[in-house]
C-alpha cells in the first residue's frame, strides 16, 4: 500500500473506533470513585449516580448536556454477570432509560413512550449470557459488555427536585447474583478499588484527542476484542486488520511505514472529525433556515462518520422516536452566531415545537459545553415560565446581556463570542419526526 492509502485507511479506523474509545474513556472518567459521590457525579461501575440537580457551566465530563432533566447515570460491566434494574412508578412525569452500547447505539429504551409510568424489573445482560430468565424479570441482552445507562427525570426546576430525587432512589441496579426480588435487600459496596492512573481533571474528550497512535489503537485493538463489532462491520474489519487494527491483536511488529501511518491518523483524527461535523452541518441544513435536524441518531449501523460525529459532538444521543434535536450555528441570514450580537427565535401562535414529552432552547459554546451567565440559565423552554406575546406568538432572546426587565423570563444569555443552540423535543410529534414541521430561523436584531 501506498503512504497515502495506508493513511487513509488509518484515519477510517481512527474515525471507526472513535466511539469505543470514547466510552472506555468516559467510564474510567465516571466510575474513579470508591463510593457514590453525586457531587462528582461519579459512581462505581455497575452503580447509579443520582444528579440531584440540573447541570452547569462546570459540567464537562460529557459533551452537549441538557439542564431540562435530572440524570441517573450508570457505567455497566456485564462480563461478570447481569444486572437487575428496578424502577419506581413516575406517574404523570415524563421519564426514560435508554441504555447504549460500547460503541454508543441504543438498545433499549424504557420509558414513557414504550411503558406508560412504570416498567420493569430487568434483567441486563451481556453477548455471552444464555442462561433462563429468571421469573419475574424481562430480559434486555446488550450486543456488549459495557453499557451506559442515562435515565432522564423531565423537571421543572429546583423546586420540583426533591420529588425527582425520590424517583432517583428507586431506579437501582442489583446483581442478579444478590437479586432476591427486594432492591432494599442489597447496599452497594463503598469500598471498590480505584484506578490509580486516571486524570480526571482533565476531560474524557480532550483525553482522546492528546492519545498518540500506538496508545489509541492499541486501545481499540483490546476493546474490540470485549465489545464484539456487529456483525455488518466484518468486511470493514477484514480491511483494518490489514494495518494491524483487529480484535486483541499487537502492534508489535508492524512495518514503520504502518505505524507511522498510525500515528498520522490519530494526530488528525481531531480536526478531521470537526471538518466533518461542518460538512454534515451544511449538508443537513434545512432550506435556509440555520437549523440541521441530524436523523438516524442511536441507531447508526455502518454509518461510522456520523456516529463519532454524535459521540464527539453529542455523546449519548437518543433515538429519533425519543428526541429529535435540531441544531444551529448560524441565523436567518446564515451567519455564524456570534455573542456580539443580539438574537430573536419566533414562534407564530400554535408554532411551536411539538413535542409529547417537552421541549428546550439550549445555549452551547465553542466545546458543546454550557456557559456561565448571571442568572443561571443554560436552556429555556416549554417549562420555563416565558411570556407570550398578545397575539399568542412566542419570542425568546439570544444575547450576552439582557434584554431589559420586561423581556429577562424569555431571555437565554449567550457568551460575547461564537456560540451555537439546540432545540430539544422529547417524544417528538409526528409532524417533527416527517418534517411536516421545522424551527423557524434566529434572526439578528441589531
Amino acid at each position: 500500500m501506498t503512504t497515502q492509502s495506508l493513511e487513509q485507511l488509518a484515519a477510517e479506523a481512527w474515525i471507526y473506533g472513535y466511539p469505543l474509545v470514547t466510552a472506555a474513556v468516559t467510564k474510567e472518567h465516571m466510575t474513579a470513585v470508591p463510593a457514590r459521590d453525586d457531587d462528582r457525579r461519579a459512581a462505581p461501575v455497575n452503580q447509579f449516580v443520582y444528579m440531584r440537580r440540573t447541570p452547569d457551566a462546570s459540567f464537562t465530563e460529557v459533551v452537549s448536556p441538557n439542564a431540562d432533566t435530572l440524570y441517573s447515570s450508570a457505567w455497566l460491566d456485564l462480563s461478570e454477570g447481569p444486572l437487575v434494574l428496578t424502577l419506581p412508578d413516575f406517574g404523570d412525569r415524563f421519564w426514560m432509560v435508554p441504555i447504549l452500547t460500547a460503541w454508543s447505539d441504543v438498545f433499549a429504551v424504557p420509558g414513557k413512550r414504550h411503558n406508560g409510568s412504570t416498567a420493569g424489573p430487568f434483567l441486563i445482560a451481556g453477548p455471552s449470557w444464555s442462561e433462563p430468565t429468571p421469573p419475574g424479570l424481562t430480559l434486555l441482552q446488550s450486543p456488549t459488555a459495557v453499557n451506559w445507562i442515562v435515565a432522564r427525570y423531565a423537571t421543572s426546576g429546583p423546586a420540583d427536585f426533591p420529588a425527582v430525587h425520590r424517583l432517583q432512589d428507586q431506579t437501582r441496579l442489583i446483581p442478579l447474583s444478590q437479586w432476591t426480588g427486594d432492591p432494599d435487600d442489597y447496599t452497594p459496596p463503598t469500598d471498590v478499588p480505584v484506578a490509580t492512573d486516571v486524570d480526571t481533571s482533565v476531560s474524557p474528550v480532550e483525553r482522546v484527542d492528546s492519545m498518540s497512535g500506538e496508545e489509541y489503537f492499541s486501545r481499540l485493538n483490546q476493546l474490540l476484542s470485549e465489545n464484539p463489532p456487529h456483525p455488518a462491520d466484518a468486511a470493514f474489519l477484514e480491511r483494518l486488520a490489514t494495518i494491524g487494527v483487529a480484535p486483541g491483536a499487537s502492534l508489535e511488529g508492524l512495518a514503520p511505514e504502518t505505524l507511522a501511518a498510525l500515528e498520522t491518523g490519530a494526530t488528525h483524527g481531531p480536526q478531521a472529525l470537526a471538518a466533518m461535523m461542518t460538512k454534515a452541518e451544511s449538508e443537513s441544513e434545512n432550506g435556509g433556515s440555520g437549523w440541521t435536524v441530524h436523523r438516524g441518531l442511536g441507531d447508526y449501523g455502518t454509518d461510522y462518520a456520523k456516529r463519532a460525529i454524535i459521540a464527539r459532538f453529542g455523546y449519548g444521543a437518543n433515538l429519533d422516536a425519543d428526541a429529535l434535536y435540531p441544531h444551529a450555528t448560524t441565523d436567518a441570514d446564515g451567519r455564524p452566531l456570534d455573542g456580539t450580537h443580539h438574537y430573536v427565535l419566533h414562534f407564530d401562535a400554535g408554532q411551536t415545537p411539538p413535542a409529547k414529552g417537552f421541549w428546550s432552547l439550549t445555549m452551547m459554546n465553542d466545546d458543546q459545553l454550557f456557559v456561565d451567565n448571571p442568572l443561571d440559565r443554560y436552556a429555556i423552554g416549554d417549562r420555563s415560565g416565558m411570556q407570550l406575546n398578545p397575539d399568542g406568538s412566542l419570542d425568546i432572546y439570544i444575547q450576552p446581556d439582557s434584554p431589559g426587565s420586561d423581556h429577562e423570563s424569555n431571555w437565554l444569555p449567550a457568551p460575547s463570542d461564537s456560540f451555537n443552540v439546540f432545540l430539544r423535543l422529547y417524544w417528538p410529534d409526528e409532524k417533527a419526526l416527517t418534517g411536516a414541521w421545522t424551527p423557524p430561523p434566529l434572526h439578528r436584531t441589531d
